[in-house]
């Protein structure tokens, strides 16, 4: 056990002495932490503090706002539309990229994305695709090696 370990259990033990946390409203209740049952164990502590706290955390906040703006897609104007969806794909790549994983641009984008760098702005053009994927995949080792993102 470490000095600051130590002294922070022999303050905790010294305000149950003094009855500091008698009057805590729940006190002597068991803590509710099964709210979220597909929460790991070891964060369930942790996040049910937070929600206490009123605490969203930011890839929470980002996941309500997708779905709050899939659900305007529905009536959306063409000129919305593609405004609503341009940010939805924004919070999917930046979602992604804080979860580490690797990133998927729509074969759509894709497409648009090989108009823009070889010049031509008319007729389609098809990116060249790993076997079996249905987008253009972007990770690290990928740019790192030097390695095509298209």
């Amino acid at each position: 056990m470490s000095l600051t370990d130590a002294l922070v259990e022999r303050r905790i033990a010294a305000a149950v002495a003094q009855g500091a946390f008698d009057a805590l409203p729940g006190a002597g209740m068991p803590l509710a932490l099964e709210d979220e049952p597909l929460e790991p164990k070891e964060l369930r502590l942790a996040n049910h503090i937070m929600r206490n706290a009123g605490i969203i955390p930011p890839a929470v906040e980002s996941l309500r706002e997708r779905d709050g703006l899939r659900r305007q897609l529905q009536n959306a104007s063409p000129e919305t539309r593609n405004r609503l969806l341009r940010r939805i794909l924004a919070l999917d790549m930046a979602l992604e990229a804080e979860r580490g994983q690797v990133m998927r641009i729509p074969e759509e984008y894709s497409e648009r994305i090989a108009q823009r760098l070889s010049g031509e702005e008319g007729g389609p053009s098809r990116p060249r695709h790993a076997a079996g994927t249905t987008g253009t995949q972007i990770d690290g080792a990928a740019q790192e090696n030097g390695a095509s993102c298209g």
